[in-house]
């Protein structure tokens, strides 16, 4: 064994033995690593938050073209309906037939049978609801709910392994979406990220002859999916780098990609509001440890040798604390404006962000509960 080598078996076991003992004291000892963004704005600790009750993770928002909603995706595998009117949640849709087993809230092994439902996007033509079920591809379900319908289940003769999120450019008939990994699934996310995977696709859907295409290859833990207001590019996420990729689609840089944006922690859903801006929501910032993690693939795929639990792994991925942001990004990519709960004190872990009426929806793939900011 190398020099190299040895420092870094004997740094991680030195890591596991401090975690197992107790798992802040690194992080405390080398600082949280999440401190605010230059320049942002502390306020999402003040956003209304609507629980869920009995249900966990409602991690993507979507309105229909009435304004009714948001409708999300719950971790037990149903799609629920906010009624502004009554202000409760009623069941609107699920993604598997498979229901039986489905009680709690959360339970990760039983997500391929009950369904994770991830991305969501209304066909404002017909009001269907898409939805990108992490295990069971993307599905779609009518405008009166119920069992949702297969779209895509697989591509190039393999099953998606880890659908994830979408948009839909109705003036082309074809909807853009993601698959995180072709080798792991939602419930290892820690597994992609720390070994390195660069497994991830875009992809596009075409309605009309119901082909799929593959536009983007090797990407990081690929994620979030918005289209400009001009239809000109597509942002894609990739986790993993903390950073978003375009792809050109029309004009004189077609099929081109370029790194349309730099971020300080991991982006997950993007969302374009009415003005032509994105907001990206990150689960978190990137703290010291995870910069060495993630930089480091040999590291990584060490650490998941260790003794540590789910709890521990994510716990210094996110730096130890518990935080939200929140990034709104030019059509050229610049950073306008940072929101943040730098102590968690309400927001927590988000996963997506939809402007919509002056209003900021948030919703978050590990709490039970989203949130609403007034701009």
């Amino acid at each position: 064994m190398n020099s190299k080598l040895t420092l870094i078996a004997a740094t991680l076991a030195v890591v596991s033995v401090v975690l197992a003992l107790n798992p802040l004291y690194l992080l405390k000892l080398f600082g949280n690593g999440v401190a605010p963004i230059s320049g942002s704005h502390d306020l999402l600790h003040t956003a209304q938050l609507i629980q869920v009750p009995g249900a966990l993770g409602p991690e993507s928002l979507a309105f229909d073209p009435n304004g009714g909603g948001p409708y999300t995706g719950v971790a037990d595998g149903r799609i629920l309906k906010w009624d502004q009117n009554d202000r409760r949640w009623t069941d609107f849709a699920v993604t598997s037939s498979q229901r039986k087993e489905c009680i709690r809230p959360f339970a990760p092994e039983l997500e391929h049978v009950c369904g994770r439902p991830l991305g969501l996007k209304f066909d404002t033509e017909t009001g269907d609801l898409y939805i990108a079920d992490a295990y069971l591809g993307l599905q779609v379900v009518g405008p009166a709910g119920g069992l949702a319908s297969q779209v895509v289940r697989e591509v190039e003769g393999q099953p998606l392994r880890f659908t994830n999120d979408m948009d839909i450019d109705e003036h082309k008939d074809v909807i853009y979406f993601t698959d995180s990994s072709t080798v792991f699934h939602r419930r290892q996310f820690m597994s992609s990220i720390l070994n390195g995977d660069r497994t991830g696709r875009l992809l596009k859907y075409n309605k009309s002859n119901k082909e799929v295409t593959v536009l983007l290859r090797g990407l990081a833990f690929a994620n979030g999916v918005a289209l400009s207001k001009d239809h000109s590019f597509v942002l894609v996420a990739e986790t993993t780098t903390c950073r978003i990729l375009r792809l050109w689609l029309h004009g004189p840089n077609a099929g081109n990609t370029d790194t349309f944006a730099e971020l300080p922690g991991f982006p997950d859903n993007i969302r374009r509001n009415s003005k032509g801006e994105f907001w990206v929501a990150l689960h978190a910032k990137r703290g010291f440890f995870a910069k060495w993690f993630v930089s480091n693939r040999l590291v990584g795929k060490s650490l998941l040798k260790l003794p540590l639990d789910f709890k521990q792994l994510h716990s210094l991925l996110v730096g130890g604390k518990a935080h939200a942001t929140a990034i709104k990004l030019s059509e050229r990519g610049e950073i306008l404006e940072v929101l943040e709960d730098c102590e968690g004190k309400n927001m927590r872990f988000i996963s997506e962000v939809e402007e919509k009426d002056g209003k900021l929806w948030i919703g978050s793939v590990l709490m039970p509960f989203l949130g609403i900011y007034e701009l």
